[in-house]
């Protein structure tokens, strides 16, 4: 028989609903709705405490998530993430997977779903997406397609991957674990994977196609063009290209770099060309050709001074003004790299050097409102801009510290190693790892801010509170006796179906370890008071505790994701509710069948 729910039962639906209204509205920023229901939920458990515990016990549930291991999980990936990017560790990864993308920019988002399937099907999902996420990111800004577009597909994908087998997620673990101490015979690691493999062929099409259709743009270039830049190559000894024709080698070049020397041109060792390109072009044309963007001596310099400071150098653009005392002059008469010890590796000219591109833009004067590409240590750089009249840009790029590479991506692999294998927790090999990262100086102490979002980690607080106040107030219960009273009276496929997305929306609102938790004792109960075999219903359990895909509080990945893509609630909301109703439907139907109901 149904009971009344307890007060505050009903006010924990209550607040988990009106938080989902705010975030989907969009109206307020996730910040705000995120610190309104911590605050909220902490004022009400103080006055009206939950049955049997102090009005302390309230704060400290409120405030729970702040402390909470998935959280310090979720910053310590964040770093380690960091340290991948900072030091140009995926590189080669990168440089693979681009290849594919250059042939088509959807056959590289096939591959790339189906790689994140595949990996994710034996090592936890969430090291899997913290491996793809900074791929995808300098994927992106190589010209592929926006990050916004793929990190909530490769999220899907990688999730599926981590449905397949027992040991895809602790979450499987956990209802496996479960349901075996509810008497259920033991499940093997692919007891299920045929299944799942079957679902993940219907979803595909959806998550390949339609959803980058259905995500923003939020990418940088999306809202300026990219700035192009003229500059001055220096080809070295060492290049394959030495001895080939101007325009054979451009074939080899990225899509926004321009030679701008005649085709038939041979190039010789230690030769100047004129190219244009925006900066990530003339970059990666430097890698291919072996060759550099300035002075070598000039560089070094640079890399001395950065050594010397222990600073990161970047990349910066800056805009001469009006009474700067760079105008008439050019980059070798102006000493800059001698009175600063910074180097110039591209001019923006303003539309009055129409003739500038067919020149070598070293010896072109520089005017009112071109643009400089310098490198250089942070302090160096404001010092000349300070001394020169310059105007600093938005926008500055950490130069990678390569050298560390190798040591960066031991780090993530030893971590991803240990937490995959069960040799430790996911939350402390991680935090190993980023301890590790900031020990060896892959990042560093004073930049691990810009590796942490605040959005994230207030969702994440507000996300735990919410799924502890949804079980502690008997919330989840009552919703499960409401579920069990309307099952009565639907056929094997509804009963599995509806099973399924109870526990899909109860874990996308509180967490897959809850929604394991109160979902599998009441499948199984179930399915004693209807006569049907268990094992399918806690499978619909099992599957639902993964379709995580329509708020971004439903998992960590989901949160990882949020800061990278810009994205905003309704995001998650567009692309995740469609992949939920299809995989519930198209797992329903292959449970029925493969169980015979």
């Amino acid at each position: 028989m149904l009971t009344v729910p307890s007060l505050h039962a009903f006010g924990a639906i209550l607040v988990a609903t009106a938080m989902f209204v705010a975030f989907a509205r969009g109206r307020l920023p996730v910040e705000l709705v995120s610190l309104g229901t911590i605050v909220l939920i902490a004022l009400w458990l103080y006055v009206m405490p939950l049955p049997g515990q102090r009005k302390e016990e309230g704060l400290a549930l409120a405030f729970s998530g702040f402390g909470h291991y998935a959280l310090v999980t979720i910053c310590a990936l964040m770093v380690m993430g960091r340290g991948l990017v900072v030091t140009g560790a995926l590189e080669p990864v990168v440089r693979v997977l681009e290849r594919v993308w250059r042939i088509n920019t959807r056959l590289g988002l096939l591959v790339t779903l189906i790689l994140a399937m595949v990996l994710s099907m034996m090592v936890n999902d969430t090291p899997v997406l913290v491996l793809l996420l900074p791929v995808l990111v300098q994927l992106a800004s190589r010209g592929g397609m926006a990050s916004s577009r793929t990190l909530i597909p490769v999220n899907a994908a990688v999730l599926i991957g981590g449905m397949a087998t027992t040991i895809g997620t602790s979450t499987n673990l956990l209802v496996v674990s479960l349901a075996l101490d509810l008497g259920m015979p033991p499940m093997s690691v692919f007891h299920f994977t045929p299944l799942v493999l079957a679902a993940a062929l219907v979803a595909l099409p959806y998550i390949w196609l339609v959803m980058p259709r259905l995500l923003p743009d939020n990418s940088d270039e999306a809202i300026r063009a990219p700035r192009r830049f003229q500059a001055t190559l220096r080809i070295g000894g060492g290049s394959e290209f030495v001895g080939r024709a101007v325009e054979d080698v451009a074939r080899a070049m990225p899509a926004d770099f321009a030679f701008h020397a005649p085709g038939h041109t041979i190039v010789t060792a230690n030769v100047r060309l004129a190219v244009s390109g925006t900066h990530d072009a003339l970059e990666e044309a430097t890698r291919r050709l072996q060759a550099a963007l300035a002075p070598k001596w000039a560089l070094e310099q640079t890399q001395r001074e950065a050594a010397t400071a222990r600073e990161d150098l970047v990349v910066v653009e800056l805009a001469l003004t009006a009474d700067s005392r760079l105008a008439g002059l050019t980059i070798p008469t102006s000493g800059i790299a001698d009175l600063y010890r910074v180097a110039v590796l591209g001019i923006n000219f303003v539309p009055r050097h129409r003739g500038g591109a067919t020149t070598d833009p070293a010896n072109a004067p520089l005017g009112e409102g071109d643009v400089l590409l310098v490198i250089g240590t942070m302090e160096r750089i404001r010092e000349f801009a300070q001394g020169d009249g310059l105007l600093m840009l938005e926008g500055a790029m950490e130069v990678p510290r390569r050298a560390k590479a190798l040591l960066a991506l031991g780090i993530m692999g030893g971590s991803i190693g240990l937490a995959s294998v069960g040799l430790l927790p996911i939350a402390i090999a991680a935090l190993a790892g980023a301890i590790g990262m900031l020990a060896t100086g892959c990042v560093r102490f004073d930049r691990v801010g810009r590796a942490l979002s605040a959005k994230v980690i207030v969702l994440v607080a507000a996300s735990i509170a919410i799924g502890r106040l949804v079980l502690e107030s008997g919330a989840a219960e009552w919703l499960g006796q409401v579920l069990a009273l309307v099952l009565q009276v639907l056929p094997p496929a509804g009963v599995l179906a509806a099973i399924m997305l109870f526990v899909t929306v109860l874990t996308n609102f509180a967490s897959n370890s809850a929604a394991a938790t109160v979902g599998t004792p009441i499948a199984f109960s179930i399915a004693r008071q209807l006569g049907l075999p268990p094992e399918p219903l806690v499978l619909a359990v099992l599957f639902g505790c993964n379709l995580c895909y329509a708020t971004p509080i439903a998992y960590q990945t989901n949160m990882l994701i949020m800061a990278e893509g810009k994205y905003a609630f309704r995001d998650y909301v567009r692309t995740g509710v469609p992949l939920v109703l299809l995989m519930v439907t198209t797992l329903s139907i292959l449970l029925v069948v493969r169980y015979g109901l």
